[in-house]
């Protein structure tokens, strides 16, 4: 594992907000996407009777709805041990295979960081 402080310092930044809006909202996930001018795109698991969104598809639409046109990372805090393949698969469609995807646990501590493809 690695300390989320061993990241640079705008991939410790997106898991940081991802880590925040968790335990902001209460929710079981908070993601957090980079655009390519820098952007951050910041969301939840969102759980309605209609809707179900992972927090890293919600933070990619919130992207994709704010007019961005790529990815340059994405973060994932959430108790699981891998991004599910739903939530790589929106990071790709939007960042590219090659745009990394980064999951850290509650405590902010990196656990995986793979690509999207």
């Amino acid at each position: 594992m690695t300390e989320s402080t061993d990241l640079g310092p705008e991939d410790r930044k997106i898991v940081t907000l991802a880590r925040s809006a968790r335990a902001r909202n209460g929710v079981p996930e908070g993601a957090a996407v980079r655009d390519e001018t820098g952007r951050t795109y910041v969301a939840g698991t969102v759980q309605l009777e209609s809707l179900r969104l992972s927090a890293l598809q919600t933070a990619v639409a919130m992207a994709v709805a704010s007019g961005a046109t790529s990815l340059e990372a994405a973060a994932v805090v959430s108790e699981a041990q891998t991004p599910s393949d739903e939530d790589r698969a929106a990071v790709r469609d939007l960042g590219g295979a090659d745009t990394p995807v980064l999951l850290a646990g509650p405590d902010g501590v990196l656990r995986l960081s793979v690509t999207a493809g």
